[in-house]
Protein backbone atom coordinates (compact mmCIF):
# COMPACT_ATOMS: atom_id res chain seq x y z
CA UNK A 1 0.00 0.00 0.00
CA UNK A 2 1.02 3.92 -0.98
CA UNK A 3 1.82 6.15 0.76
CA UNK A 4 -1.15 8.45 -0.89
CA UNK A 5 -3.53 5.20 0.11
CA UNK A 6 -2.10 5.35 3.64
CA UNK A 7 -2.52 8.69 4.31
CA UNK A 8 -6.15 8.98 5.70
CA UNK A 9 -4.69 5.97 8.24
CA UNK A 10 -2.37 8.45 10.28
CA UNK A 11 -3.10 9.95 13.55
CA UNK A 12 -4.34 13.52 12.49
CA UNK A 13 -2.02 16.20 14.65
CA UNK A 14 -5.35 17.78 15.66
CA UNK A 15 -7.22 15.08 17.58
CA UNK A 16 -4.75 14.99 19.93
CA UNK A 17 -5.59 18.08 21.63
CA UNK A 18 -2.19 19.58 21.65
CA UNK A 19 -1.90 23.38 22.21
CA UNK A 20 1.34 24.87 21.52
CA UNK A 21 0.55 27.90 24.60
CA UNK A 22 -0.39 26.22 27.70
CA UNK A 23 -1.96 29.65 29.18
CA UNK A 24 -2.73 33.29 27.74
CA UNK A 25 -1.74 36.27 30.15
CA UNK A 26 -3.77 39.38 28.25
CA UNK A 27 -1.17 40.01 25.44
CA UNK A 28 1.39 37.53 26.87
CA UNK A 29 1.10 33.64 26.27
CA UNK A 30 3.18 30.75 28.07
CA UNK A 31 4.32 28.30 25.92
CA UNK A 32 5.09 24.65 26.45
CA UNK A 33 8.24 25.19 24.65
CA UNK A 34 9.38 27.99 26.92
CA UNK A 35 7.63 26.15 30.08
CA UNK A 36 10.06 22.89 28.46
CA UNK A 37 13.23 24.91 28.89
CA UNK A 38 13.00 25.88 32.25
CA UNK A 39 11.76 22.84 33.75
CA UNK A 40 15.19 21.35 32.18
CA UNK A 41 17.18 23.71 33.72
CA UNK A 42 15.08 23.36 36.81
CA UNK A 43 15.73 19.15 36.97
CA UNK A 44 19.46 19.78 35.78
CA UNK A 45 20.22 22.04 38.60
CA UNK A 46 18.27 19.59 40.86
CA UNK A 47 20.47 16.53 39.65
CA UNK A 48 23.44 18.59 40.12
CA UNK A 49 22.45 19.66 43.27
CA UNK A 50 22.17 15.73 44.28
CA UNK A 51 25.91 14.48 42.86
CA UNK A 52 27.23 17.47 44.57
CA UNK A 53 26.71 15.00 47.94
CA UNK A 54 29.24 13.04 46.13
CA UNK A 55 32.46 12.48 48.78
CA UNK A 56 34.70 13.80 45.33
CA UNK A 57 32.39 15.97 43.95
CA UNK A 58 34.31 19.19 42.09
CA UNK A 59 31.80 21.92 43.25
CA UNK A 60 29.94 22.67 46.22
CA UNK A 61 26.25 23.32 46.49
CA UNK A 62 26.84 27.06 46.30
CA UNK A 63 28.77 26.32 43.07
CA UNK A 64 26.29 24.52 41.72
CA UNK A 65 23.52 27.31 42.23
CA UNK A 66 25.51 30.26 40.55
CA UNK A 67 27.24 27.54 37.78
CA UNK A 68 23.14 27.33 36.93
CA UNK A 69 22.37 30.81 35.94
CA UNK A 70 25.88 30.76 34.30
CA UNK A 71 24.84 27.49 32.25
CA UNK A 72 21.22 28.95 31.16
CA UNK A 73 23.34 32.06 30.05
CA UNK A 74 25.45 29.34 27.72
CA UNK A 75 22.54 27.89 26.61
CA UNK A 76 20.23 30.89 25.20
CA UNK A 77 23.48 32.44 23.43
CA UNK A 78 25.27 29.13 21.97
CA UNK A 79 22.38 27.81 20.75
CA UNK A 80 21.07 31.38 18.86
CA UNK A 81 23.94 32.18 17.58
CA UNK A 82 24.48 28.86 15.82
CA UNK A 83 21.34 28.92 14.44
CA UNK A 84 21.64 31.99 13.52
CA UNK A 85 25.05 31.85 11.73
CA UNK A 86 23.70 27.73 9.84
CA UNK A 87 20.19 27.40 9.78
CA UNK A 88 18.86 31.00 8.70
CA UNK A 89 21.72 33.65 8.21
CA UNK A 90 20.20 35.50 5.19
CA UNK A 91 17.29 36.18 6.89
CA UNK A 92 18.90 37.61 10.18
CA UNK A 93 21.14 39.45 7.97
CA UNK A 94 18.41 41.27 6.59
CA UNK A 95 16.37 41.82 9.74
CA UNK A 96 19.26 41.72 12.59
CA UNK A 97 16.96 42.47 15.50
CA UNK A 98 15.21 39.25 15.15
CA UNK A 99 17.87 37.93 16.91
CA UNK A 100 17.04 39.05 20.03
CA UNK A 101 13.47 37.80 19.47
CA UNK A 102 13.98 34.43 21.26
CA UNK A 103 9.97 34.02 21.14
CA UNK A 104 9.96 33.30 17.53
CA UNK A 105 12.05 30.32 18.31
CA UNK A 106 15.09 28.90 16.43
CA UNK A 107 17.34 27.75 18.66
CA UNK A 108 20.24 25.21 18.05
CA UNK A 109 21.18 22.20 20.74
CA UNK A 110 24.78 22.07 19.08
CA UNK A 111 25.43 25.76 20.09
CA UNK A 112 24.02 25.38 23.12
CA UNK A 113 26.19 22.54 24.15
CA UNK A 114 29.14 25.31 22.75
CA UNK A 115 27.41 27.75 25.25
CA UNK A 116 27.08 25.60 28.38
CA UNK A 117 30.94 24.96 27.57
CA UNK A 118 32.08 28.13 27.61
CA UNK A 119 30.14 29.39 29.90
CA UNK A 120 31.13 26.27 32.73
CA UNK A 121 35.19 27.28 31.79
CA UNK A 122 34.60 30.58 32.19
CA UNK A 123 33.00 29.87 35.74
CA UNK A 124 35.34 27.33 36.62
CA UNK A 125 38.31 29.65 35.34
CA UNK A 126 36.87 32.90 38.18
CA UNK A 127 36.28 29.95 40.95
CA UNK A 128 39.53 27.98 40.44
CA UNK A 129 37.84 24.68 39.63
CA UNK A 130 38.54 21.65 37.35
CA UNK A 131 36.39 22.40 33.89
CA UNK A 132 36.44 19.26 32.64
CA UNK A 133 35.40 17.39 35.98
CA UNK A 134 32.69 19.98 36.33
CA UNK A 135 31.61 19.50 33.15
CA UNK A 136 31.65 15.58 33.32
CA UNK A 137 29.04 16.56 35.76
CA UNK A 138 26.95 19.23 33.81
CA UNK A 139 26.50 16.38 31.09
CA UNK A 140 25.23 14.44 33.37
CA UNK A 141 22.33 16.23 33.88
CA UNK A 142 21.84 17.66 30.40
CA UNK A 143 19.22 14.59 29.42
CA UNK A 144 16.48 16.00 31.15
CA UNK A 145 16.36 19.54 29.17
CA UNK A 146 16.82 17.24 25.52
CA UNK A 147 13.88 15.36 26.69
CA UNK A 148 11.47 18.17 27.28
CA UNK A 149 12.75 20.52 24.33
CA UNK A 150 11.64 17.73 22.05
CA UNK A 151 8.51 16.92 23.79
CA UNK A 152 7.94 20.77 22.93
CA UNK A 153 9.03 20.55 19.39
CA UNK A 154 6.61 17.65 19.07
CA UNK A 155 3.74 19.76 20.58
CA UNK A 156 4.80 22.48 18.36
CA UNK A 157 4.11 20.41 15.48
CA UNK A 158 7.30 21.03 14.06
CA UNK A 159 10.88 19.66 13.11
CA UNK A 160 8.50 16.61 12.05
CA UNK A 161 10.02 13.11 10.27
CA UNK A 162 9.72 12.20 6.91
CA UNK A 163 6.18 10.52 5.57
CA UNK A 164 5.47 7.00 6.68
CA UNK A 165 3.54 4.16 6.58
CA UNK A 166 3.67 2.53 10.15
CA UNK A 167 0.57 3.07 12.27
CA UNK A 168 2.03 5.78 14.57
CA UNK A 169 2.56 8.39 11.92
CA UNK A 170 1.07 11.77 12.34
CA UNK A 171 -0.35 13.94 10.17
CA UNK A 172 1.31 17.02 11.11
CA UNK A 173 -0.34 20.58 10.37
CA UNK A 174 1.38 22.67 7.50
CA UNK A 175 3.54 19.12 6.58
CA UNK A 176 1.38 17.95 3.95
CA UNK A 177 -1.85 15.01 4.19
CA UNK A 178 0.82 12.41 4.70
CA UNK A 179 1.16 10.48 8.20
CA UNK A 180 4.99 11.38 9.27
CA UNK A 181 7.54 9.72 11.90
CA UNK A 182 6.84 11.89 15.17
CA UNK A 183 10.79 11.98 14.89
CA UNK A 184 10.84 14.59 17.54
CA UNK A 185 9.66 11.78 20.20
CA UNK A 186 11.84 9.31 18.77
CA UNK A 187 14.53 11.81 19.73
CA UNK A 188 12.81 12.53 23.23
CA UNK A 189 13.44 9.06 24.38
CA UNK A 190 16.82 8.57 22.78
CA UNK A 191 18.15 11.79 23.81
CA UNK A 192 16.69 11.56 27.07
CA UNK A 193 16.15 8.42 29.11
CA UNK A 194 18.64 6.20 26.58
CA UNK A 195 21.09 8.73 27.04
CA UNK A 196 20.85 9.29 30.99
CA UNK A 197 20.94 6.00 31.68
CA UNK A 198 24.45 5.41 29.58
CA UNK A 199 25.88 8.30 31.38
CA UNK A 200 24.60 6.58 35.26
CA UNK A 201 25.87 3.44 34.38
CA UNK A 202 28.91 5.03 33.29
CA UNK A 203 28.83 7.20 36.66
CA UNK A 204 28.60 4.44 38.69
CA UNK A 205 29.85 1.38 37.19
CA UNK A 206 33.88 1.68 36.33
CA UNK A 207 36.34 4.45 36.38
CA UNK A 208 34.69 6.92 34.20
CA UNK A 209 33.83 9.10 36.85
CA UNK A 210 37.04 9.36 37.90
CA UNK A 211 39.05 10.20 34.68
CA UNK A 212 38.14 13.92 33.75
CA UNK A 213 36.54 14.47 30.26
CA UNK A 214 34.86 10.70 29.87
CA UNK A 215 31.46 11.62 31.12
CA UNK A 216 31.38 14.72 28.30
CA UNK A 217 32.58 12.92 26.02
CA UNK A 218 30.14 9.97 26.36
CA UNK A 219 27.56 12.64 26.18
CA UNK A 220 28.95 14.40 22.88
CA UNK A 221 29.78 10.98 21.25
CA UNK A 222 26.14 9.62 22.16
CA UNK A 223 24.31 12.91 21.55
CA UNK A 224 25.93 12.92 17.86
CA UNK A 225 25.59 9.62 17.29
CA UNK A 226 22.00 9.31 18.36
CA UNK A 227 21.27 12.72 16.50
CA UNK A 228 23.27 11.65 13.36
CA UNK A 229 20.70 8.62 12.85
CA UNK A 230 17.29 10.14 13.71
CA UNK A 231 18.17 12.58 10.35
CA UNK A 232 17.66 9.94 8.42
CA UNK A 233 13.90 10.14 9.17
CA UNK A 234 13.42 13.71 9.93
CA UNK A 235 12.77 16.34 7.20
CA UNK A 236 15.52 18.92 7.03
CA UNK A 237 14.33 22.45 7.71
CA UNK A 238 12.75 24.21 4.83
CA UNK A 239 15.33 26.97 4.32
CA UNK A 240 18.07 23.95 4.11
CA UNK A 241 16.19 21.43 1.87
CA UNK A 242 18.90 22.24 -0.99
CA UNK A 243 21.63 21.73 1.35
CA UNK A 244 20.74 18.67 2.34
CA UNK A 245 20.55 17.46 -1.60
CA UNK A 246 23.75 18.86 -2.44
CA UNK A 247 25.93 17.84 0.24
CA UNK A 248 23.95 14.71 0.78
CA UNK A 249 23.10 15.40 4.76
CA UNK A 250 21.15 17.44 7.23
CA UNK A 251 22.95 20.20 8.85
CA UNK A 252 21.95 18.79 11.56
CA UNK A 253 24.42 15.83 10.74
CA UNK A 254 26.93 18.23 9.24
CA UNK A 255 26.86 19.41 12.80
CA UNK A 256 27.16 16.45 14.58
CA UNK A 257 29.86 14.99 12.61
CA UNK A 258 32.91 17.15 14.69
CA UNK A 259 30.92 16.08 18.13
CA UNK A 260 31.14 12.55 17.19
CA UNK A 261 34.62 13.40 16.72
CA UNK A 262 35.38 15.52 19.59
CA UNK A 263 33.27 13.15 21.88
CA UNK A 264 35.73 9.90 21.04
CA UNK A 265 38.77 12.34 21.40
CA UNK A 266 37.82 12.99 25.14
CA UNK A 267 36.67 10.13 25.69
CA UNK A 268 40.22 8.29 24.50
CA UNK A 269 42.17 11.14 26.54
CA UNK A 270 40.19 10.65 29.70
CA UNK A 271 41.26 6.68 29.93
CA UNK A 272 45.37 7.38 29.15
CA UNK A 273 44.81 10.05 32.18
CA UNK A 274 45.59 8.38 35.47
CA UNK A 275 42.50 8.35 38.47
CA UNK A 276 41.91 11.06 40.34
CA UNK A 277 41.27 9.03 43.07
CA UNK A 278 38.63 5.77 44.40
CA UNK A 279 35.21 7.78 44.85
CA UNK A 280 31.82 6.79 46.92
CA UNK A 281 28.02 6.21 45.57
CA UNK A 282 26.15 9.23 46.09
CA UNK A 283 23.14 8.16 48.16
Amino acid sequence: MGLAQDAQHGIAFSSLGLDPVLLHLGPFALRWYSLAYLAGVALGWLYLVHLTRDADAPLTRSDADDLIAWSTIGIIAGGRIVYVLFYEPAAYVAQPLRIFALWLGGMSFHGGVLGVAFATFLFCRRRNLNWLRVLDYVAMCTPFGLMLGRIANFINGELWGRPTTLPWGIIFPNAGPLPRHPSQLYEAVLEGPLLFLLLFALYHLGSARRRPGVLTGSFVLGYGVLRFLVEFIREPDQQLIAFAQVTGLHMGQWLCVPMIAGGAVLIALGYRRPEIGQVRWAP
